[in-house]
């Protein structure tokens, strides 16, 4: 009462709400609660509510309370505000808000290759599935798709996986001549006892200079050697990089477009990237694709 009385003496009643707001913030963050106000285009769910909360919490370390409000002029997103000692902090990536929502708390703003290929992972396939959900809830997203890939890293990847592709090529040539569908060479079945045979085949259809005998045929040599000898001899430059980091992008795109049934006019593809961006995020794999909304 003694505070009022002199807030009032002094002419200063108009601050009272603002006090009572900064005192309440400060009895919160005694007792471990920060208060998230969040803005989004729709109403979120008791489930999303509840997730949201409990990614926030994994940010800031503390119990966050949601004040939520809708604008429906927001294209599909979040503006999320956490209160934190008085200071607010702003939660700037919007795939984490997404995956709290939709992926079940995990970063959705990128999915990880094997070095050297462009093949998706169950790893990577259950990222997609989860921003292929959350695309199909909010129809005003649109994604921006880039591929990258880094030429230190990766031109030994490449050379295993374009050995591994030659080899496979020939099984599927093997079942293509008994009239056989295989699929492709990416996904076409080989059994180990069948490797050094199509290896064998991938070496002497491949177009390099060969070891032979004193009589010119062509030597014989053990899985290792042949294998040696091809990985030596398929190119790996800063083109196949590229066309390595492009391949990565068109294969997202195409699992969004007929796995995940994204529309394919809200899925776009960037140019691809050369290179390591380990300053920027080191913790990044550089045999990835990158997402961004448009």
């Amino acid at each position: 009462s003694n505070t009022l009385a002199l807030m009032a003496s002094k002419r200063r009643l108009f601050v009272l709400p603002q006090l009572l707001s900064a005192l309440g913030d400060m009895i919160a963050e005694e007792k471990g609660e920060v208060t998230a106000e969040v803005t989004a285009a729709a109403e979120l769910t008791k489930t999303q509510a509840e997730k949201l909360a409990a990614s926030l919490k994994k940010s800031v370390g503390k119990t966050v309370k949601l004040n939520t409000t809708v604008d429906e002029s927001l294209i599909g997103g979040l503006i999320v505000k956490v209160v934190v000692n008085l200071f607010v902090k702003a939660v700037t990536s919007p795939f984490t808000l997404i995956a709290s929502l939709f992926g079940g708390g995990e970063e959705l703003s990128m999915v990880d290759f094997d070095p050297g290929r462009a093949v998706l992972t169950p790893a990577a396939v259950k990222r997609l599935e989860a921003l292929a959900k959350a695309m199909a809830d909010r129809p005003a997203l649109n994604l921006e798709v880039s591929g990258r890939a880094d030429p230190e890293s990766e031109r030994e990847g490449m050379k295993r996986a374009a050995l591994d592709r030659a080899v496979r090529a020939e099984k599927l040539r093997e079942l293509a001549r008994k009239g056989i569908e295989g699929g492709s060479a990416d996904s076409v079945e080989l059994k180990p006892e069948e490797y050094p045979e199509f290896l064998k085949r991938a070496y002497k259809d491949a177009k390099f200079p060969k070891p032979r005998n004193l009589i010119g045929m062509q030597k014989d040599l053990p899985v290792e050697e042949m294998e040696k000898l091809m990985m030596a001899n398929l190119p790996a430059g800063e083109d196949d990089i590229r066309q390595l980091a492009q391949r990565r992008a068109e294969v997202v795109q195409a699992w969004l477009v007929d796995q995940g049934k994204v529309p394919m006019e809200r899925v776009f593809l960037l140019p691809p990237k050369v290179g390591s961006d380990a300053k920027a995020d080191p913790k990044a794999s550089p045999s990835r694709v990158d997402f961004s909304l448009r």
